[in-house]
C-alpha cells in the first residue's frame, strides 16, 4: 500500500470518493488521470523511464544556458516593441503604447503571429522580418542546446577506454576509436 503506485492508486481514487461526500470537489477528479502511471507497469514499459531521465537530467544541466537565453529573448523583446513604437506609434492604432509594442514583438518572435497588429510603416515591416527570422532561432538554439546535452549524457554513458594519444595526449576515446577526437592523430596500429 505504500509502494509507488499504491500511492498512485490511492491518489487517483480519493477524489472519487470525495466527490460522493463533499459538493464542488468534482474538479479533483483529474487526478485519476495518474492511473495511466500504471500503464508503464502493464506494458513493462520501464525501460522508457530511464530515456526519460536523460532528457530531465539533460534539460537540469542545460538551465543555465537556457535561463541566460530565455533573458536575451526577453532583452529582445523589450527593445524591438520599443523601436515598433517608436516606428509605428502615429500611423497605427494597434501599437499606442511600448506594451504594446512589446506584446507585438513577443507574438512575432515566437512565431504565433495573430496576425492582429500588422506594421504599416517601412521600418515598422523591415523590424518585423527581422524578428520573425530570429523567431526561427527561438526555437532552434533550445533545441540545439538540449540535444547537445542529450548526445553529451548518452555518448558519455559507452564505455570508454583509457588510452593515449601518441600525439597530444588526449585519454578519454571511445572502445572503438580509430582517430582522436582532439587531433585526428591514428591511435592504433591494427586499425587498419
Amino acid at each position: 500500500m505504500t509502494s509507488f503506485f499504491g500511492t498512485v492508486d490511492f491518489l487517483s481514487i480519493i477524489p472519487s470518493y470525495l466527490s460522493l461526500l463533499i459538493v464542488g470537489v468534482q474538479p479533483l477528479l483529474f487526478i485519476r488521470v495518474l492511473r495511466l502511471l500504471r500503464v508503464f507497469r502493464i506494458f513493462e514499459m520501464g525501460h522508457f523511464v530511464r530515456e526519460g531521465a536523460i532528457v530531465a537530467n539533460a534539460l537540469k544541466a542545460s538551465r543555465v544556458k537556457i535561463i541566460v537565453f530565455l533573458a536575451f529573448v526577453l532583452i529582445a523583446s523589450v527593445f524591438t516593441g520599443a523601436i515598433m513604437y517608436m516606428a509605428e506609434s502615429k500611423y497605427n492604432p494597434a501599437i499606442q503604447n511600448i506594451p504594446e509594442g512589446i506584446y507585438w514583438a513577443i507574438e512575432t518572435l515566437t512565431t504565433v503571429g495573430y496576425g492582429d497588429t500588422l506594421p504599416v510603416t517601412s521600418v515598422g515591416k523591415l523590424l518585423a522580418a527581422i524578428v520573425m527570422v530570429l523567431g526561427y532561432g527561438v526555437i532552434a538554439v533550445p533545441t540545439g542546446i538540449v540535444t547537445a546535452e542529450i548526445s553529451y549524457r548518452v555518448l558519455a554513458s559507452h564505455s570508454r577506454k583509457k588510452f593515449k594519444c601518441p600525439n597530444c595526449g588526449n585519454t578519454d576515446h571511445l572502445e572503438n576509436s580509430i582517430f582522436c577526437h582532439n587531433c585526428g592523430n591514428v591511435l592504433r596500429d591494427d586499425a587498419f
